[in-house]
């Protein structure tokens, strides 16, 4: 399995406005590779143009907020890159997509680091931080799980909650808790009677 980079990119729609979302940047043969799924604004934004900025954070809170639907975050120019990076980012990389691989599914943008800057200091490693980002990426894909299978993730990951989070990762686990709550209890509802 490939190396992957969980961090949060920077794409431009066709009116230059940047787009916020999170993405696993995968790397593998020289290249990082950005495969969104269809349909998606950040796969639109790559075909129309093949500069993106990816932002590296260890602020789970950023995760949690980018699936629960919120994206007005702080950015910042980057010099002589069109694509602004987080405000919050510890560093970013700035790529361009030198070649794509077409899928019906999920084409592959085989990427470039064009430079690295770093912003602020890593402090170490963080369990609950983690969790949240593995509770994240399960609330991107709750229609093709089971309930057994969320309720079995949501239980394990929460042991790494309990036994090292922050006020800051509990506020994010929270944030990802609810939208994950909201999609069962809106899946356990029972169907209208349609009138005969």
């Amino acid at each position: 399995m490939p190396l992957i980079h969980e961090c949060v990119v920077t794409t431009l729609t066709a009116e230059g406005l940047p787009h916020v979302a999170p993405l696993g940047l995968i790397e593998e043969g020289g290249y990082w590779i950005a495969a969104p799924f269809r349909p998606s604004t950040t796969l639109s934004n790559l075909e129309r143009n093949g500069k993106l900025t990816a932002s590296f954070t260890d602020d789970a809170r950023i995760f949690a907020s980018l699936v629960t639907g919120v994206r007005n975050f702080s950015l910042t120019d980057v010099t002589g890159w069109p694509a602004p990076r987080l405000s919050a980012a510890l560093a970013h990389a700035a790529l361009e997509v030198e070649r794509v691989e077409e899928d019906a599914v999920r084409p592959r943008f085989f990427c470039r680091v064009q430079h690295t800057e770093s912003h602020r200091p890593f402090l170490g490693m963080n369990r609950a931080r983690a969790a949240v980002l593995e509770a994240a990426i399960l609330a991107t894909r709750l229609d093709r799980l089971s309930r057994e299978k969320i309720d079995s993730e949501i239980a394990y990951l929460k042991i790494a909650i309990d036994k090292t989070a922050g006020e800051d990762e509990r506020e994010a686990w929270e944030m990802v808790m609810r939208k994950i709550a909201a999609h069962l209890e809106k899946a356990a509802a029972p169907s209208p009677t349609l009138p005969r």
